[in-house]
């Protein structure tokens, strides 16, 4: 499940993404999920999107 204010389907498959690629590389689940909604996040602020 995405991290609060990760609403669109767009973002839940970055999110879902990143966090199985940290996953893959070697880092926590605590740690994937966090890199994978500060990611996701920063590139909604970059777009323009609001997050909820």
């Amino acid at each position: 499940m995405p991290a609060r204010g990760i609403e669109s389907p767009k973002r839940k498959r970055q999110y879902e993404h990143i966090k199985e690629s940290e996953l893959k590389r070697g880092a926590s689940l605590e740690e994937a999920e966090r890199i994978a909604a500060a990611t996701t996040r920063k590139t909604m602020r970059e777009k323009g999107e609001t997050e909820s």
